[in-house]
């Protein structure tokens, strides 16, 4: 067994039940299979605040108000909402935006919101993203574009401060050198994986539940939250 394999184990190991989340991710049936909340998530996602404590309760909220009631019944509905009324949820105009613009695109490509998400995420360009539809929309990173290719299907990583962090000491502590381009990161990302006997959004999802929060891990603190999203 590499020393590579063997450090990634070690890691994984503190994650179990992370597999039937990833699966749930790339079958896109995360938030109940909501592609709309899957896009309001990444929209908020996208400003860099606490996933589990700000996010998580903030898409809920969104879904009891708009999703539950009936008031947003797709991507359609997402792109022509009233601004002002989405912002009593969440008062970020800049999230809104790329969630309206994101859901204007995509609804025009396919009627059906699942089919829509997983044909532009199989067949986005990871080099080429940034002249890509998604891509281009103002606010949309390249860490936005692949958290939804994610939601979309594609089995890849996320190039944000924690997966680069928790990766890059992986690779430190066998003697490797770390990376530090996001394109290229993604590639090594992957190819640690594939080498390792996992799935890229395995790892991805993995260095995020690692993390302590108080006295405990991410993995053990969110585990009943975890099932919902």
């Amino acid at each position: 067994m590499s020393s590579l394999k063997r450090i990634v184990d070690i890691y994984m190991q503190k994650v179990s039940g992370l597999k039937e989340l990833c699966e749930r991710c790339l079958r896109t049936e995360r938030w109940d299979g909501s592609v709309v909340s899957m896009i309001v998530d990444a929209a908020f996602t996208s400003i860099g605040l606490n996933y589990f404590t700000i996010v998580v309760p903030k898409v809920e909220e969104f879904r009891k108000i708009f999703l539950e009631s009936g008031r947003i019944k797709g991507l359609r509905d997402l792109s022509e909402a009233e601004m002002e009324e989405l912002m009593k949820v969440w008062k970020n105009k800049r999230s809104w935006i790329i969630a309206k613009e994101i859901s204007s695109y995509l609804s025009v490509t396919n009627k059906d919101d699942k089919e829509a998400l997983r044909t532009w995420a199989m067949n986005a360009s990871l080099e080429n993203w940034k002249e890509d539809p998604v891509g281009r929309i103002k606010g949309v990173g390249l860490i936005t574009f692949q958290y939804l290719r994610m939601m979309g299907g594609v089995d890849t990583v996320m190039p944000d401060k924690i997966v680069k962090r928790v990766i890059n000491e992986i690779l430190e502590n066998c003697g490797l050198e770390p990376v530090n381009d996001d394109i290229e990161f993604i590639k090594k990302s992957e190819q640690i994986a594939f080498e390792c006997g996992y799935k890229p959004i395995e790892l991805c999802w993995m260095t995020w539940l690692v993390q302590p929060e108080g006295k405990k891990m991410r993995m053990e603190k969110y585990s009943n939250l975890l099932s919902k999203i």
